[in-house]
């Protein structure tokens, strides 16, 4: 829940994290106010695929454990619900391959696999995807939407996102325009409002075609 505030949609992820304290209004999780909630148990309880993940100059499979105590099974389980196993398969050892640094050796679409991976290992109650199928090209998308959807079935997922096509499914949409909630409901509802989120997906609608 988040009451009476101004902000942008990453702003409102970090704050989630308290990366840094709300300086007014209040973050809800099951009506319990953040800050009375402790870093290390409030931080395990989220998981974040950002835009451009971060990936070490180490093997695939500690890239995706994070110095968790991870066996293979789960490693490989990862993989494969975040449709990253057949590239993985491919590389010469596998999940013992090494990465270079920041993963100049993957493209933009294997580092996001790897990054879904990585949140599917750890198994957090929330998801928090910040823009993180940006970089995907539509067929890697669709690859891992599935899995996404199994995920958001059990878990609470925030999607922030520009591609409209990731959220259509989602149980509410958050409009925001200028730091400000303009519109709130089901992509139906504000489909047929003819508002703000109206337009826009008329707009990103006509782009594909």
């Amino acid at each position: 829940m988040l009451e009476k505030l101004d902000l942008g949609k990453t702003t409102i992820t970090n704050l989630i994290n308290r990366f840094y304290e709300i300086q007014k209004g209040e973050i809800l999780l099951d009506d319990v106010n953040i800050k009375e909630i402790s870093l290390k148990s409030l931080r395990k309880k989220i998981g974040i695929i950002l835009q451009d993940p971060f990936i070490f100059a180490k093997s695939l499979k500690e890239n995706v454990a994070l110095n968790a105590k991870l066996d293979d099974n789960t490693i490989e389980e990862a993989l494969h619900l975040a449709s990253a196993d057949e590239f993985v398969n491919a590389l010469p050892n596998g999940i013992n391959d090494m990465s270079r640094e920041r993963g100049s050796s993957y493209s933009s679409g294997q580092k996001q696999l790897i990054a879904f991976a990585r949140i599917f290992a750890h198994n957090p109650d929330i998801f928090i995807l910040d823009e993180a199928t940006a970089n995907i090209d539509t067929n890697t998308e669709q690859l891992i939407q599935k899995s996404i959807d199994i995920i958001s079935a059990k878990k609470t997922s925030i999607f922030i996102a520009h591609r409209l096509s990731t959220i259509v499914n989602v149980d509410k949409i958050i409009v925001l325009d200028k730091g400000e909630i303009v519109e709130v409901g089901t992509h139906t509802e504000l489909v047929n409002s003819g508002g703000y989120y109206s337009k826009l997906y008329s707009s990103y609608y006509e782009s594909l075609q």
